[in-house]
């Protein structure tokens, strides 16, 4: 397995009221998965249940997903600097620019709030294994499904935004997008229902170690 330099952190931003509120990566249905694959032990390993969390992390049966879709170093060449973030939602694909025209590459699943925002913004915060709440909209529109988290889940292994969460901000605003681990590793390279940008739990555990508050975040 290849180990890339993690960039320093910088000071946390104070909690904000929107941390409770946007995404959520529950769906009504998730699309078949791919046939079951003989994978290798360095991908094995690398989706392992992490030790040292403060809740379960179940390990991931990399043999059902795509192997496109796990983390690799790729050929990216951009006019971006190391150490910023395109988000290719059409895609399904997730990159951390480096150095010489590498990119470290992620999968990704997409929900409708993964489409609502275009352009460039940054980091505002980012969380070790958030709360979440449903917005209104979201109460209104399943109130069934979502009126019971009215007044927000607690972090934990079955919380939809799963063990990170990155928040992100243009010009000052929360933007409401945001980038998130999941509980359904089954939706990674899929367009679901509902949710922002999902990468599965070792993958958002690994980028959130990469990327300070602040970074920047191309969303094309």
């Amino acid at each position: 397995m290849r180990t890339f330099e993690r960039l320093s952190a910088l000071p946390a931003i104070l909690l904000m009221t929107s941390l409770l509120a946007a995404c959520t990566t529950t769906s009504s249905k998730i699309p078949e998965t791919t046939p079951a694959r003989v994978v290798n032990q360095t991908d094995a390993l690398r989706y392992a249940a992490p030790k040292g969390e403060k809740f379960d992390v179940a390990s991931v049966d990399v043999s059902k997903i795509d192997p496109k879709y796990l983390r690799q170093l790729v050929d990216y060449p951009t006019d971006q600097p190391p150490g910023t973030v395109v988000v290719d939602a059409h895609n399904r694909f997730l990159y951390l620019v480096q150095a010489g025209g590498k990119a470290l590459r992620y999968g990704v699943g997409v929900g409708k709030e993964g489409l609502e925002f275009t352009g460039t913004a940054n980091v505002g915060y980012k969380r070790e294994w958030p709360r979440w709440t449903p917005t209104q909209n979201m109460i209104k529109r399943e109130p069934d499904r979502y009126k019971q988290w009215a007044g927000g889940m607690e972090p934990g292994s079955t919380n939809p935004l799963g063990a990170r969460a990155l928040y992100l901000f243009k010009d000052g605003k929360d933007t409401l997008y945001r980038i998130h681990g999941t509980t359904e590793p089954q939706s990674i390279g899929q367009a679901v229902s509902s949710g922002c940008i999902r990468l599965l739990n070792q993958d958002v555990i690994d980028l959130y170690n990469r990327i300070p508050p602040g970074s920047k975040v191309v969303v094309l």
